[in-house]
């Protein structure tokens, strides 16, 4: 065993010493020991409960002859950490948190590991984790929330995003936003649509290190529960058997996940950590595959805030099972790649799609084409990504004159003013990767455009990303970013922007000579000035068409 690295032989009586410390008997020594990864807190509403599900895991590893131990992980609420500095270190934790579980895992050489995670970053960063570290592994999410009730609708946090722009312009009353105050995110568990969190929750099942059900049973269902035991039990498997997770999650399941996640509409955050995940598993991932296998999957799950269900109502539906039997049945899946337990294609056999109108056919697509799509141009030579199902129909293809900001404080600032009009092409620059640094989610400003009724005129440009509870017409990951000199820097208030989202194609319709001009007379914006780890991340960051990974060197 991995672990008779710490506890095993003459040399090893003091590290014994050390675990009798921590009350662990003989007996338990003996056995595996499984390190179980927690990110419980107490400031991410998603991660409040993560404690009972690890209390559940280690009940399943006991029961199946194996010893747990457990260690925490940090986590950023992006909600909580929206629109001021706090935004900024959302994206470097999936760093931190990938790191700080191989420093655990290799430090005290566990036999196999089970990661608790729920949201955002810290769903990615485990996974990077799980494929770096490469001993086996298995994910037990927290599960989603469900949605709530305000004002006579089921609403969730998009509602609360959207309010306060709609205050401001008279759609919403202030006792009608109280209401989504006080009941929009009822409980426990990831944001109930399909933002960032449950886009990244769902990824874990698709790529093969989950059981069924772990991307949607809800966090409060006692099926939760139980399938934290039995992915408690499902590590000794996998531990005895040497199943490593760099042997589940190919090019084959890196094929499955992007082509799930067109039929689902996930986050553009997904075109961040895909490429991540990938690059962890030593694979490579090329951005311009990504447009073919949107052009072949269709849209047939449209989730909050896209569309009127929610993950619950995708959980009851089947699951993401009968998701990928509704792709098998069109053969857009590989059903040879491997999950925690066999084949996608014995996992098949025992899927079925209870409800058509959640899980849409070919033929009841919502379009025949992906949630997802990759824009190219002299504004994004290297690609930006637009989530094209959440995008209103008379947005798809738009010109219109560009409204410059240089940080997300100032494009709020300019949309409280009114400076924003029906019909602008709103571009915010400086929080990319580098420029940020951390690329900051732009759901600020997308929602304030929601809520004023915009989003059908206005589209939204950023070398920053979005959140998934973002919509409309909001174009991001713009590579390369600003601070590294890219054609977005150089825009003026008034340019025309053309945006074609079916043609996957975006330009600053300028002369190359005008181009070449203002690239001789306008020096880009120097970066904001940061300290510690945001200095140490500025450093070492890539372009978002890399995943926003750090230099190997």
């Amino acid at each position: 065993m991995r672990s008779d690295l710490m506890k095993s032989g003459v040399d090893r009586i003091p590290h014994r010493a050390l675990f009798r410390a921590l009350g662990l008997t003989q007996e338990e020594l003996d056995r595996p020991l499984i390190g179980v990864v927690c990110a419980k807190n107490e400031i991410i509403p998603g991660h409040m409960h993560l404690d009972r599900i690890a209390e559940a895991v280690k009940a399943g590893i006991r029961l199946a002859g194996g010893t747990p131990i457990e260690f925490p992980s940090i986590g950023v609420c992006d909600g909580i950490a929206m629109n001021h500095e706090g935004m900024f270190y959302s994206l470097p934790s999936r760093e931190h948190i990938a790191d700080s579980v191989e420093i655990m895992a290799n430090a005290h050489p566990f036999d196999g590991l089970v990661f608790i995670p729920n949201c955002d970053k810290i769903v990615p960063g485990m996974l990077m984790a799980a494929l770096r570290v490469n001993i086996p592994s298995i994910f037990c999410i927290g599960g989603p929330m469900l949605p709530g009730r305000a004002n006579g609708k089921t609403v969730a946090l998009t509602d609360a995003f959207e309010a306060p722009g709609a205050v401001r312009t008279g759609k919403l009353s202030e006792s009608e936003a109280a209401d989504i105050v006080e009941h929009s995110c009822p409980g426990c568990g990831s944001c109930a649509g399909m933002f960032t969190a449950n886009s990244m929750n769902c990824m874990t099942e698709i790529l093969g290190l989950g059981l069924p059900g772990n991307g949607t049973i809800p966090a409060v269902d006692s099926q939760r529960i139980i399938l934290a035991k039995h992915a408690g039990m499902k590590i000794m498997d996998l531990v005895r058997d040497q199943v490593l997770p760099r042997q589940i999650v190919t090019a084959a399941s890196i094929r499955n996940g992007l082509a799930a996640d067109m039929a689902l509409g996930c986050s553009t955050n997904t075109m961040l950590h895909l490429p991540a995940i990938a690059h962890e598993a030593g694979l490579a991932f090329d951005l311009n595959h990504v447009n073919d296998i949107s052009e072949a999957v269709p849209h047939i799950v449209k989730l909050n805030p896209a569309g009127h269900h929610f993950l619950v109502d995708l959980n009851n539906a089947g699951g993401l099972s009968a998701v990928m039997k509704r792709l098998d049945e069109m053969g857009l899946i590989d059903t040879m790649a491997r999950t925690v337990e066999g084949t996608w294609a014995q996992r098949l056999e025992r899927a079925a799609i209870r409800d058509d109108d959640v899980i849409r056919d070919r033929e009841h697509a919502y379009s025949q084409t992906g949630g997802l799509a990759v824009l190219y141009g002299n504004l994004a030579p290297d690609g930006a990504v637009v989530k094209k199902g959440a995008v209103l129909p008379e947005m798809m293809v738009h010109t219109g004159p560009a409204k410059c900001f240089d940080s997300e404080e100032a494009c709020s600032q300019g949309l409280r003013e009114g400076r924003v009009q029906a019909g602008d092409v709103v571009v915010v620059r400086y929080e990319g990767p580098k420029g940020g640094p951390g690329m900051r989610e732009m759901l600020g400003p997308t929602a304030t455009l929601a809520g004023m009724g915009l989003d059908s005129t206005c589209a939204l440009i950023t070398d920053g990303r979005f959140s998934g509870v973002s919509r409309s017409a909001s174009i991001g990951h713009v590579s390369p970013e600003a601070a590294a000199g890219g054609l977005i820097a150089y825009v003026k208030d008034g340019d025309q922007i053309a945006i074609d989202i079916p043609n996957h194609k975006v330009e600053l319709l300028l002369s190359p000579e005008e181009i070449a001009l203002r690239r001789q007379q306008v020096v880009p914006q120097p970066p904001k000035k940061v300290t510690g780890y945001l200095k140490r991340y500025r450093a070492m960051v890539t372009s978002a068409n890399f995943g926003a990974i750090l230099k190997d060197e």
